[in-house]
């Protein structure tokens, strides 16, 4: 079980126990501490889809018991004011709520923060010269050069990378938060900004902007920006309306500095953000399907360190026959190839031995590991994957062949007809990465 997820059990069964207790403001803390942990286990945990739903489904009973309680305890704390006759504070306590509300939100949105660096250089990104040269126009000179970006010269408070999806947007706003050392990197998506109560959506947003001024030099990164800012209609509901115009404000930062903070967003459908939001962003960097050496690179990055038996020319190959793929389909491709030699070893009837470092120890070589063969091969042993010892199995090497079987069972994702769009929103208003 994940660390983060054991802690959140741990605190709410915690806060069942002060719950029961009747001591209700320790419970309801509890609660909303416990909630955050799952919400963060969620988000970066490695748990199956059936495992979070079950887990946002407990959250939303936590959630509406914390309201209850916090119910109880305001209605409770408003009788002891009355009949102690203290009305004098109630404006104070009011104030004091207020704050307390907008911690419980910036702790919230503190769960958004990569706290840990994901350890992606540029190195790591396979062409995208373009757009790796705007983001460090943007982000890095001005921390490092600070004494450049003065008077008329200032940097960039707003870039949209928009791509086909699997093209890399994500990637390159992780190398962002390697390389910008000294700045504050917020990772979030519209579900972190998004709440079923009325007028806390846009307090997150209020809220999110004051703490990215707060940590400045800091950097947004919202992906699939167009989940949140998509064109305003007559049809909308209010609450939709409200948050964009929030985020409008905040972006321009009417009555406030935002010097020190570049918003970045994400998106596979540009074509549907309001205008104003557009506007907001200074710089829209179209990032398109990789070329055919940016292929090449990915087929290297993705094969590693896993045994295999492919030459230079056979990657040159394998990157001209993947026209149209993105960097995500390429990396399925590979994925699918290197699973082939596990396949090889649960369909084999007869193993043969051979030399080769040992599977538990690589400075050992043994003379007796098994590796799948042939029927008909020189020294053939019938037997099945079952019958060999764990510690004994050579690791077959991938293969051209086992390459083009992977390529010849995987389609590209790209619609065609979004392709045209993009192309069309890079005319009109971007410029490529």
């Amino acid at each position: 079980m994940t660390s983060s997820l054991q802690r959140a059990i741990e605190i709410v069964t915690k806060a069942t126990e002060e719950d029961t207790n009747r001591n209700y403001k320790e419970a309801l803390r509890l609660y909303e501490h416990g909630v955050e942990y799952f919400l963060h286990a969620i988000k970066y945990e490695a748990l199956t889809e059936k495992a979070k739903d079950s887990i946002r489904a407990k959250c939303f009973q936590y959630l509406d018991r914390a309201e209850q309680l916090k119910a109880y305890l305001n209605k409770d704390q408003t009788s002891a004011k009355v009949a102690g006759g203290e009305g004098d504070r109630i404006s104070s306590d009011s104030d004091s709520s207020d704050n307390r509300e907008q911690k419980q939100l910036q702790q919230q949105l503190e769960n958004s923060t990569v706290i840990e660096k994901p350890n992606i250089k540029w190195s790591d990104v396979a062409g995208l010269e373009g757009a790796k040269a705007a983001l460090k126009e943007a982000v890095i000179l001005p921390i490092k050069f600070p004494h450049l970006f003065t008077g008329k010269r200032l940097p960039w408070k707003g870039i949209l990378l928009f791509g086909p999806p699997g093209t890399g947007k994500s990637y390159l706003a992780k190398a962002v938060a390697t390389e910008a050392n000294s700045s504050t990197f917020f990772a979030v998506s519209s579900s972190d900004l998004l709440s079923k109560w009325v007028g806390e959506s846009e307090k997150l947003v209020k809220n999110l902007f004051e703490l990215a001024r707060t940590h400045k030099p800091s950097i947004i990164f919202i992906d699939e920006v167009d989940s949140l800012c998509s064109a305003r209609s007559d049809n909308e509901s209010e609450s939709a309306r409200r948050i964009k115009t929030e985020l409008l404000v905040q972006m321009q930062g009417v009555g406030n500095d935002n010097e020190g903070i570049l918003v970045l967003g994400a998106t596979n459908t540009p074509w549907i953000l309001d205008s104003a939001i557009r506007r907001r962003f200074e710089k829209r960097i179209y990032i398109p399907l990789p070329e055919a050496n940016a292929r090449h690179v990915m087929f290297k990055i993705h094969l590693g360190s896993t045994a295999h038996m492919l030459t230079e020319e056979d990657l040159r190959m394998l990157a001209s026959k993947t026209e149209g793929f993105s960097g995500s389909d390429i990396a399925i491709v590979v994925r699918d190839a290197l699973m082939q030699p596990v396949r090889k070893v649960q369909i084999a009837t007869h193993f043969r031995r051979v030399t080769g470092p040992s599977p538990v120890d690589k400075t050992t070589i043994c003379d007796d590991l098994l590796v799948p063969c042939s029927p008909g091969a020189p020294g053939a042993i019938e037997m099945t994957w079952s019958d060999v010892p764990g510690d004994k199995l050579y690791e077959p090497p991938v293969t051209m062949c086992d390459m083009l079987k992977s390529l010849a069972s995987t389609k590209p994702t790209v619609n065609e007809e979004d392709m045209k769009k993009l192309d069309k929103f890079m005319q009109d208003f971007g410029q490529e990465g």
